[in-house]
């Protein structure tokens, strides 16, 4: 079973030009799969039918995960199934028709306002401190994903002073806006960057050895720099990236330019933030409406 899988991967790197980060999602939903199928007796990807597929995803769903994991397996078994008929290792995809258990959506969880300028606000003339404040800053700044933090570079992403240009899901470009806080902390990390760079480096934000920066760094400097900073919540770059789309559109009700932000191809992912907004709206009426708020017993 492993040869065509192996097959799938390569056209996915050679011919699809999906991200490395894309083909080990892949691989690891595929090889459980695979697994899957070889626990109960069968070795042959074109001998998989719908029932196969379905009793994965029933026990997918037994071992915990959501509706939402769930569907990203079957959508890379469905995914798989196309270019096995494609070369002809397969007559159908037997994963079409199978559809994921509901889950309820979960709300992104934001910073409020005030606590997260604090915590950015924080910090030292570290050249570490330095340059995770540059990260952080910019993330909340222009609304960034954490791959495409640490894909900057130097030189070609970074335009004139007020904007950053970023390669998004798919290869999409975008420019964002980078606000005035985020412009000063960037300042402060070109100055010392050169200290820390190798010869050649042409990532932006560099790790202590000299080298592009790793996703996982930037998670475990923005948990270290919340605790810290005394933050009541667990700090991660999403987390900073919801506080943007949730507070700009909280202050200018666009949601059609901060899905352009956010580099959203559907504006369906982008009314998640809707439902923040009410919530919020929901708290200041709780608070304020004299009909709303409880009585005070006597």
């Amino acid at each position: 079973m492993q040869a065509p899988l192996d097959a799938f991967l390569r056209h996915l790197v050679s011919e699809r030009r999906q991200s490395e980060r894309t083909c080990d999602h892949y691989q690891r939903d595929l090889k459980r799969f695979a697994q899957s199928l070889l626990n109960g007796g069968e070795s042959d990807w074109s001998r998989v039918d719908a029932p196969l597929v379905r009793r994965h995803a029933a026990e997918l769903a037994r071992s915990g995960l959501t509706g939402r994991s769930v569907a990203r397996h079957l959508s890379a078994i469905r995914r798989f199934y196309r270019y096995l008929i494609r070369e002809g290792m397969a007559t159908d995809n037997p994963a079409l028709d199978i559809r994921p258990p509901k889950s309820p959506r979960r709300l992104p969880r934001v910073a409020d306002v005030d606590q997260l300028s604090q915590l950015l606000d924080d910090g030292s003339d570290d050249p570490l401190d330095v340059r995770d404040k540059a990260m952080f800053e910019l993330i909340y700044s222009s609304g960034l994903r954490l791959a495409e933090l640490v894909a900057l570079d130097c030189h070609q992403n970074i335009v004139g002073e007020g904007e950053v240009r970023v390669i998004g899901k798919g290869g999409k470009e975008r420019l964002s806006p980078v606000g005035r806080a985020a412009r000063e902390a960037l300042s402060a990390w070109y100055s010392v960057r050169p200290q820390w760079a190798a010869e050649g480096e042409a990532a932006l934000f560099v790790s202590q050895r000299g080298r592009r920066i790793s996703r996982r760094s930037v998670q475990d400097r923005l948990a270290r720099w919340g605790v810290r900073s005394g933050a009541d919540q667990r700090l991660h770059p999403h987390l900073l990236r919801h506080s943007f789309a949730s507070h700009l559109l909280e202050s200018s009700g666009d949601l059609r330019a901060v899905q352009e932000l956010l580099g959203h191809a559907d504006i369906a992912t982008t009314q998640i933030y809707t439902h923040l907004d009410f919530q919020h709206l929901a708290r200041v009426y709780d608070d304020a409406h004299p009909r709303a708020r409880r009585r005070r017993k006597p």
